[in-house]
């Protein structure tokens, strides 16, 4: 039996519909891969990275912060309320959780008393005290030397699912989040685990949806009293590690725009910045903007502004010239 979880839009229009992203909530996910690291493939690479860091934390404490179905407390993913999220600052709203939604929303991840984990028992202004620390020990040693580079990633499917909904409309976008998310006249549907099912109404909250790297479907809060939001699997992991393209961007293409230029539009077949880019060709940023507002000119790449951030896409004139030359 499948659940189902439902979310009736006030208005089926954009203005109901909002993109967000939560350093948090990556975090508390990410606490997934401990349980089960296969299950997320494409980012093994950075597991194997923080195998040393991960040694030396509470992990004890964060291992608990998950079950055996990889459920995580609803108060560690709260909805965030804008692209630019510090994680400072949710941090700090963590830290004043009221304890008694900390001690429900662990009930709802381990209900069963006698096999919850020990170290979640005592005091709970105690305990939220060690899983603030705790969460910040780990944000310090195993997501922010990568977090510009994870964030990039993050930004650019959002700026995918805006052209998306500017092309082909709500329904279009919200059926390519998922095969368990759907939009059936003004109800998002998402299917979820046997036990998680409810409805409600997204009147005067809206619904958030934020991209993630660490589900690969959609994952709603447990309670029906949080904020509408679906976290859903973000697009372009495969390419978060990838130092830079391979043969694809050599060949004619090379020959007539260049060999950097030639590999920044093999690359630009998903949203990047000009940083994410730098990183992955080995170049300096200055370097790569050059190129970068030479193919624009050209007529190549379009670009959009998304937060702090300046994406970078290949045109449909620049799709078309790197399959004539890969043809």
């Amino acid at each position: 039996m499948v659940g189902l979880v439902e979310y009736e839009l006030a208005g089926a229009d954009l203005g109901e519909v909002r993109f967000a992203i939560s350093p948090m909530n990556e975090l508390a996910l990410s606490l997934r891969t401990w349980r089960d690291p296969g299950r997320y493939p494409l980012m093994l690479p950075w597991f194997n990275l923080t195998t040393g860091a991960r040694a030396e934390l509470d992990g004890e404490l964060l291992l608990a912060l998950t079950n055996e179905e990889l459920w995580t407390p609803d108060f560690l993913t709260p909805r965030p309320w804008s692209p630019l999220t510090r994680f400072s600052e949710q941090l700090d709203a963590l830290a004043e959780t009221p304890l008694a939604v900390v001690r429900s929303d662990l009930a709802e991840v381990h209900p069963d008393p006698q096999a919850r984990p020990p170290v979640l028992s005592g005091r709970k202004d105690r305990l939220l005290r060690r899983i603030v620390d705790a969460l910040a020990a780990y944000w310090d040693s195993c997501f922010e030397p990568w977090w510009p580079r994870m964030r990039t990633v993050l930004e650019a499917d959002v700026v995918f699912r805006g052209r998306t909904i500017a092309r082909d409309g709500l329904a279009a976008m919200f059926a390519d989040l998922s095969p368990k998310i759907r939009l059936v006249d003004d109800v998002v549907l998402v299917e979820t685990v046997a036990t998680l099912r409810f409805r409600r109404s997204t009147a005067g909250e809206g619904l958030t949806l934020v991209p993630t790297m660490f589900t690969r479907g959609a994952s709603p809060p447990i309670s029906p009293e949080e904020p509408p939001l679906i976290m859903y699997g973000a697009r372009g992991l495969g390419t978060l590690w990838e130092a830079e393209p391979g043969a694809a961007s050599a060949g004619s293409l090379e020959n007539l725009v260049g060999r950097v230029r030639a590999r920044l539009l093999a690359l630009l077949e998903s949203p990047a910045s000009s940083t994410e880019l730098a990183v992955r060709l080995g170049v300096t940023v200055s370097a790569v903007n050059q190129h970068l507002r030479a193919l624009r000119a050209a007529g190549l790449l379009t670009s959009a502004r998304h937060g702090r951030s300046v994406l970078y896409l290949r045109s449909e004139l620049g799709d078309r010239l790197v399959s004539a030359a890969a043809g």
